[in-house]
């Protein structure tokens, strides 16, 4: 028996967003994956007042039950804290990829935080040869579509992927995304 891939869905902040916004994200990527993979989709702490150090550690015990290959998706704030996490404190699994969509970005030129210091030369912190993917919808009017181009100047090594007609939310469409993971070698 052939074991499902895993993915780690990580839901963006603000009040209900699990339930009422990124539950439909979620949905689109598993009908777009299909039967072979098991989305993670766990309720972030605080969701309406997201805390860096509270949704770090949590980030941090669900990587510990990730197996190697294991994808990991970050939507919005939920992207923003994944990288962070990543580059601060790099886990001993070996992530198949990791995604961002519509991640804004804390840091010069973007979004400022009391809550944490962004991580300089972000790309060079992240785990080598994870092949990291940049979605962002040109129609976003909640993390400005010029974020995408600030984390691809951090993260050189990234795939940008801007995507014209796309809201915050993706239209609620993963489809595109679920191609590419489909596409990504599975661990042997």
């Amino acid at each position: 028996m052939q074991m499902k891939r895993q993915v780690l869905f990580v839901q963006g902040g603000g009040e209900r967003v699990h339930d009422d916004w990124d539950r439909k994200l979620v949905e689109s990527l598993r009908a777009a994956l299909g039967p072979d993979f098991k989305i993670r989709y766990p309720r972030m702490p605080h969701e309406d007042d997201p805390s860096y150090a509270t949704w770090k550690a949590t980030l941090e015990k669900e990587f510990a039950a990730l197996n190697d290959g294991a994808i990991l998706v970050g939507h919005s704030l939920g992207g923003t804290i994944l990288i962070h996490t990543l580059a601060e404190n790099p886990p001993e699994r070996e992530f198949g990829a990791i995604i961002l969509i519509a991640a804004p970005f804390v840091g010069e030129g973007g979004w400022r935080s009391d809550d944490w210091k962004p991580q300089r030369e972000l790309g060079r912190k992240l785990p080598e040869g994870v092949p990291i993917y940049l979605y962002h919808g040109l129609a976003d009017d909640t993390a400005p579509p010029s974020h995408v181009e600030l984390y691809a100047h951090a993260i050189p090594q990234a795939h940008l992927c801007r995507m014209a007609g796309r809201d915050h939310q993706f239209n609620n469409d993963l489809t595109d995304i679920a191609a590419v993971i489909k596409s990504l070698p599975a661990e042997a």
